[in-house]
Formats: C-alpha cells, structure tokens, sequence
C-alpha cells in the first residue's frame, strides 16, 4: 500500500511537534522530512524527549522540501510567515495544509485589517479552501492550499452551523465566550504564559478586537448568510490544552414559534434543538452531541468535538457549548482530517484516539 509522503515544516512549536506525534501512528504516512530554520541539524527527539525511541529524525532546513519527493506539507508556522513560503512553493507538485491564519480569511485587503502586516502573496486567496471538513468536505477534496482553521473559530462555528444554516436564530447578538488552556499561545516563552501569570489565576484578553472574530464571523456568514456582529471573547485558563466555548443566542420569529409550538409536547425546545445538531452532523464521525455539558478532559488528546445544546424557556435564550482539545480538533488533528480528505482516505484513519481522562 503506497503512502502518503509528508512533510512538516515548523516543527519544534506545539503544533508541530503535535502533528509529528500524530502522523507518526497514522498507518497511510510516511514522514519524510521535518524541519526547523532555528535547529536544522539537531535530532528532533532532542528538542522534544518525549519522542526518543519513536522519532528519532534530523531536522533539516525548509529549503529541503523542493528537493524532496513529496505529497503534502504541513506548515505549523505563525501568522505572517506561512504566506512567504506558500509563495516560495508555489507550482510545486505537493499540496498545502497552512496552519496559520494568512489564507482563512476572504480577502487579503480583510486580513490586513485584522492581522498587523501586509499580505504577500494575494494571489493565493482565490485557490485557497478554508479546512473545515464538516462543512466543505467537497472543496478539500481537490484542494491545493488549505487553510487549517484557528483554534477559537473550529469550536465556535461547529456550535453554531447547524442553527446558522436553519435559519432559526436572530442575525445579530450573538455572544461566545470562550475559554483556552495555554498551549494556544505558542511555545515561545512570553509574560502571557509565563507559570506566575498563569497559575491560580483567569484572564479575559483580545476583548472586541480578537482576530479570530473575523475568521468565525466569515465563515458563519458564508454558511447561513449575513449577520450582525459577532462578539467573541477569549480567556486564558490555567490548563495546557483545552478550549470550551459557550455560546449564546436568541431564536427569531421562526425558531420562536418552533419553539413554542413544541411546549407540551413530548418533544422538549432541547430535545428539537439536538435533533437538528444530529441531523447537520450526520455522519460526521468528529462532531458528538452530549447530554451534559462537556468538559475538557472529555476530549483531551482527541479530534472530537463535544457539544450540548439547550433552551432556556425563562430567557429566552438558546445555549450552545462546545469541547475541543485546541492542539488536535483546533490545529494538528484537524489538519490530519484534512489530509484524509484529500487523499480519499476514511476522515478517522491515524484519528481513533481515546480521550485521556484523567
């Protein structure tokens, strides 16, 4: 059976290193080069000891992956940086999973205006397939570029499709609140992250201005047309690994009477809400709908997104909340779903891990 042969270019970061971990168990992989411009010649079970025994491989320069027979490469690195090596691979045989944020928004003029730098390549937007299999699947397929979604984003817009695109709910107030353990600030040491900070203590950050705002709102937006502003707002947990997003929004005319017109019924306003979840998530071996509220351990290490949804007759208001691991289902995992895709693999091959709990 051939395999798939794989590059990750930036892998001494946490999604990197988590990508590395990830593909190295996938039975359809090989991994045939991993790179770092900052420790090309080390061993990279050196820098992550975890891996001694398992990956034992050199690190060797980004120049590399055009000398190299390939299919698909990752390309764990941040914002502003993808897009010069994106331009750099451009016409080259292998196809793209960009981790970062420089190709998942619309255009580049809108992404200049979230991110503080000028984009470099424009001219890949219009090839570039935003990497959310549950909703375009079919795009991924035949994709060259795709654009891995943020963390934030995939948890927020898997709670909220399924109602977006029913057309159930009001088009404006809409509120996430959402919560990430610190692996989502990267693995470079700064005051954010540092133990002091971090430790017995719980932050807001990024309030009305956070980037990924925009990413959730575009993609909302292409799934169940336009909406009034969406306020997404960020906070940092004590925890390595985690987000849960509690997401807040009001029924319209429609979903009211929906609604309604259940009460008394052996149908609860929950029970109809669910059934819709089931339904758009059909088949989407990822997505999993919960009777209780998830929690993070529930999804720990895993490309599973838990959500519970409810009705709150007194307020009016319907409550979405979801669970993912923010380095799996929020970046590496996701990114290994994509590569499945596209290559006609089952979504779940190298995916079928268990939760670690506790």
């Amino acid at each position: 059976m051939q395999k798939i042969k794989t590059a990750v270019v930036g892998a001494t970061g946490y999604t990197g290193s988590e990508i590395v971990r990830i593909l190295s168990q996938h039975p359809r992989v090989e991994l045939s080069l991993i790179t770092s411009e900052s420790r090309a010649g080390e061993m990279f079970s050196d820098i992550h000891p975890f891996f001694a025994g398992i990956v034992d491989q050199k690190l060797e320069k980004a120049e590399k992956v055009a000398q190299t027979d390939l299919d698909v490469v990752f390309l764990a690195l941040p914002h502003g940086v993808s897009m010069d090596y994106v331009k750099q691979f451009a016409g080259q045989d292998f196809r793209i999973v960009d981790f970062s944020g420089d190709f998942r928004l619309p255009t580049p003029e809108i992404y200049e205006q979230w991110y503080p730098k000028q984009h470099s390549y424009p001219e890949g937007f219009p090839n570039a397939v935003y990497g959310l299999p549950e909703l375009y699947a079919d795009r991924i397929r035949n994709a060259g570029l795709v654009a891995n979604p943020g963390c934030f984003p995939t948890g927020a817009i898997l709670a909220l499709a399924p109602l977006v695109q029913k057309g159930i709910i009001k088009k404006d107030g809409i509120i996430i609140d959402s919560k990430t353990g610190v692996t989502g600030a990267g693995i470079k040491a700064s005051a954010t992250n540092m133990f002091s900070n971090v430790n017995d203590n719980f932050k807001a950050y990024g309030v009305k201005k956070h980037r990924h705002t925009i990413e959730i709102q575009s993609v909302l937006e292409d799934v169940g047309g336009a909406l009034g502003p969406v306020q997404f707002t960020p906070h940092l947990l004590p925890v390595d690994r985690g987000i849960l997003s509690t997401v807040y929004l009001r029924p319209d005319s429609t979903g009211r009477k929906l609604l309604d017109d259940n009460k008394g019924k052996d149908e609860t306003g929950k029970q109809l809400l669910e059934s819709i979840f089931k339904e758009f998530y059909k088949g989407k071996t990822f997505v999993r709908m919960c009777g209780q509220p998830p929690a993070l351990k529930d999804v720990r290490a895993t490309n599973y997104c838990n959500i519970y949804v409810d009705y709150d007759d007194r307020t009016g208001n319907i409550m979405v909340i979801s669970a993912i691991d923010n380095l799996v289902k929020g970046a590496a995992g996701l990114a290994v779903q994509n590569m499945n895709v596209m290559f006609e693999l089952d979504e779940t091959s190298g995916l079928t891990h268990i939760p670690v709990n506790p």
